[in-house]
């Protein structure tokens, strides 16, 4: 049905079909990563501290609190790291709640490679991004919650070596082979040369989570 189409006109459809920024791989382009900011009170997580850190086998991320205690960081602002793409966004239920993932590259300083992570940002009361969505370093994406009322108030936050991780933390080694520490990680981290290129990463790649 597409003949006697001018051939422009076909490929301005074929582009409005297909989104620009994902190949049929699978791959989406982001830039990379000029440095890694806290995920609340950015830069420096002003305004909050940890409450409990990441150990192996154990807790696998960090719990960050307002300073004022208790539920007074109810509905603060959650951020992203650094520039990445959302691999997950939604309610993931159990013991989660509002969970949002998100893909990040960066080049390792030490090997010169380009390295990808997720970052895991939970127990949300509220999601401000969506699936699929290309966000800035800085960028709001959702705000802290306690998993409707399962928790005191707080940002449970994961930074994964492993990226087909997703929602399955049971499958997957739970130590430093699959995730960094993320307080040591980010001061690792703060800044790291800018690069004007950009990074193929891939997406869609997690197991159903139901």
């Amino acid at each position: 049905m597409l003949r006697g189409i001018p051939s422009l006109i076909l490929a301005i459809i074929l582009a409005l079909l297909v989104p620009a920024a994902r190949s049929a791989n699978n791959q989406v382009r982001l830039p990379l990563a000029a440095g890694f900011d806290f995920p609340v009170g950015p830069p420096d997580g002003k305004g909050y501290y940890m409450s409990r850190g990441f150990w192996p086998h154990g807790h696998l991320g960090d719990d960050w609190n307002g300073v004022g205690g208790g539920n007074t960081d109810l509905g603060d602002p959650v951020y992203s790291m650094a520039p990445g793409i959302v691999t997950l966004a939604g309610n993931m239920r159990k013991g989660w709640g509002n969970t949002v993932i998100i893909r990040h590259a960066y080049r390792d300083r030490a090997s010169g490679r380009i390295v990808f992570i997720d970052s895991f940002n939970t127990h949300l009361n509220a999601i401000e991004t969506k699936l699929g969505a290309v966000v800035k370093k800085g960028q709001r994406i959702g705000t802290i919650g306690s998993n409707s009322g399962m928790y005191p108030a707080h940002l449970h936050f994961e930074i994964r070596k492993n990226i087909n991780i997703g929602m399955h933390r049971m499958k997957h080694a739970q130590d430093y082979s699959n995730y960094y520490s993320p307080v040591h990680f980010i001061k690792a981290n703060r800044q790291l040369p800018k690069e004007r290129g950009t990074a193929s990463v891939p997406v869609d790649n997690y197991e159903p989570y139901n």
